[in-house]
């Protein structure tokens, strides 16, 4: 019998890349929003996980999917630190709901939490078992969410950090290089550090997770650690843009309302051990990116 899994958030980036790579023993379900699903191979309805949550958990109960994927959170780190009673709403109070109700039907939740969880002070790369210390109201509220996913063993929680892929809502390498296309300047902080995620690599985790019934906490993020200006640069060469049109800056000199740790890079070492998944260089995933846009003639052709 196949396996029912639920992507809230189906529309996403992360949602429908593990839609993608879903294969026919899964059937699928999808919440969506504003933007459609449109897959033929998905069973999705329209849900405001915030105007609707109550039919969002009833949708819950009716299909008793054997794994429920969360993949829904507000992006803006700024948004959420001038909005904290709408960004405690959707990252804790809604998740602490889908929650025990996946705990009442006996789903496993797979939740996508952040590197914002830390302060960013170490020096190296983080794991799972360093202190949390979050500096914004987002990680604040990511963090208080992993604490009630994890009152339930089953669970699971995958920590990552600027997630990317050849797709419209990759939103850093879309603005890098839709902006380089047009001979516009690009800056870029110099002095911000992450792990990439190539979303193919965290869709892939996902299967993996629920072939192998995996639980607790995980670091599922890229395997090199670098700024956004390496990133930036990197990009540019990789589909012949001006690298010289992209600006070393440091945070502070562009003002920015939510603090941002300066290290967010995460350690998927342990996540690989147990999944079998070997997680991306940027340069690898990179290029996996550019052979995917040598298949389209234009970005609206993005999947």
């Amino acid at each position: 019998m196949a396996k029912k899994l639920l992507i809230i958030g189906g529309a996403s980036l992360v949602g429908s890349t593990i839609i993608n790579y879903a294969k026919d023993n899964y059937e699928i379900f999808a919440t969506e929003n504003n933007i459609p699903v449109n897959n033929p191979k998905v069973s999705s309805i329209k849900l405001d996980l915030i105007k609707d949550k109550k039919q969002v958990i009833d949708y819950i109960k009716k299909i008793k999917p054997d794994a429920v994927i969360h993949t829904v959170a507000f992006p803006n780190v700024d948004f959420c630190e001038s909005n904290h009673k709408l960004t405690d709403l959707l990252h804790v109070k809604i998740t602490k709901e889908i929650s025990e109700i996946c705990s009442d039907i006996n789903s496993k939740l797979i939740y996508f939490s952040t590197d914002a969880v830390f302060d960013g002070n170490k020096s190296g790369m983080y794991i799972e078992s360093d202190t949390t210390n979050p500096l914004s109201y987002y990680g604040k509220t990511k963090l208080e969410a992993e604490k009630i996913i994890l009152q339930n063993r089953n669970n699971l929680i995958l920590r990552t950090t600027v997630i990317y892929g050849w797709h419209k809502r990759s939103r850093f390498t879309n603005w890098v290089l839709d902006t380089l296309k047009n001979k516009k300047p690009v800056t870029a902080f110099t002095d911000q550090y992450n792990t990439p995620t190539l979303v193919d690599d965290l869709a892939q985790s996902v299967f993996s997770i629920i072939k192998k019934d995996l639980s607790g906490l995980f670091h599922t993020s890229g395997k090199s650690c670098l700024n956004r200006f390496e990133f930036a640069q990197k990009l540019a060469k990789s589909f012949n843009l001006d690298p010289n049109l992209i600006i070393p800056t440091k945070s502070a000199d562009i003002p920015q309302i939510a603090p941002r740790p300066k290290n967010g890079c995460l350690d998927s070492s342990q996540f690989e051990d147990k999944s079998g998944i070997k997680f991306n260089k940027i340069d690898s995933g990179i290029d996996h990116i550019f052979s995917l846009s040598n298949k389209s003639t234009t970005n609206s052709n993005k999947v």
